[in-house]
């Protein structure tokens, strides 16, 4: 099969460097130019523009920024889907709205394009290890046509059900991210506060029951005061962002999702929009 990957940022240029590791006929292409690492793989190509990078793709995966930026690559007469071939696969991993999914799903349609949302639980570092969880949604036939390619990108595919209830499920796995952030940066805050050592509170508290497995490798960051992007944090505010948006949609309450929203958002504007999402805590250090 032919395979194209559209967005080579940090969490794409991993996913699809490890496409190239098993020797997959792969073509790449990023909005931005970029180098690409081929490994040696001498069926990689490097497309000077999106419609040569899927002409001939069997598969097209896309790991882009925001669901505009989806909308700008694929959709409209200039758009990939315009120019990829009838019946062909395009696996969305970008972090959207599910009902910005069911929008990419109806546009597919429209060009005779398979669509499955194909969104993914794991930043840089499993991404780099291959070890992703990709949760999808659409019909499990199609992916079943692309699973041997995401158990190259990860270690686990989750069939979460139709289109929009891949989108759905990331929805809900990083509004708990966000939160459990802000709630262990708050907690170690408050104690060192109240003059418990901030070494002992950093290895400590993520050992207990109560805490997020996650923060064992923020609260070194921490402790270092290394905030070197894994996940960006204006990247996790817009995905708070979205869950607002999903949630007014459905006419349902998220307290407390819209409140980390605006502490994200705070951070973001007081600079932290590169950092890594764990500099919630040095926000919330600044205000202490």
């Amino acid at each position: 099969m032919k395979i194209a990957f559209i967005g080579l940022g940090i969490m794409g240029s991993n996913m699809a460097s490890n496409l190239a590791k098993n020797n997959v006929n792969l073509t790449v292409y990023n909005r931005t130019p970029k180098s690409f690492e081929t490994f040696g793989n001498s069926n990689i190509a490097i497309a000077d523009s999106v419609k040569n990078a899927v002409k001939d793709a069997d598969i097209v995966f896309s790991m882009l920024s925001t669901p505009q930026v989806v909308e700008e690559v694929f959709f409209g007469a200039d758009g990939a889907l315009n120019a990829m071939k009838k019946d062909a696969i395009w696996a969305d991993s970008t972090t959207v709205n599910p009902s910005f999914s069911m929008k990419a799903f109806e546009e597919a349609k429209k060009s005779e394009i398979r669509f499955l949302d194909t969104p993914v639980s794991g930043s840089k570092i499993p991404a780099e290890k291959a070890e992703l969880i990709f949760l999808v949604g659409g019909e499990k036939k199609t992916l079943d046509e692309i699973q041997p390619y995401l158990n190259m990108m990860g270690n686990k595919v989750m069939h979460i059900g139709d289109i929009g209830k891949g989108a759905s499920f990331k929805m809900l796995v990083n509004m708990m991210l966000a939160q459990s952030m802000l709630v262990f940066s708050e907690a170690i805050l408050f104690g060192e506060k109240m003059g418990i050592s901030k070494d002992f509170l950093l290895d400590t508290v993520p050992n207990l029951i109560v805490s997020a497995p996650f923060t064992k490798l923020k609260a070194q960051s921490i402790k270092s005061d290394n905030y070197d992007v894994q996940f960006p944090l204006e990247w996790m505010h817009k995905d708070l962002h979205l869950a607002a948006l999903t949630a007014y949609e459905h006419n349902q309450p998220l307290y407390l999702v819209n409140l980390t929203k605006e502490l994200y958002a705070s951070a973001n504007q007081n600079g932290m929009g590169r950092d890594d999402m764990s500099a919630i805590y040095k926000f919330l250090e600044l205000k202490k």
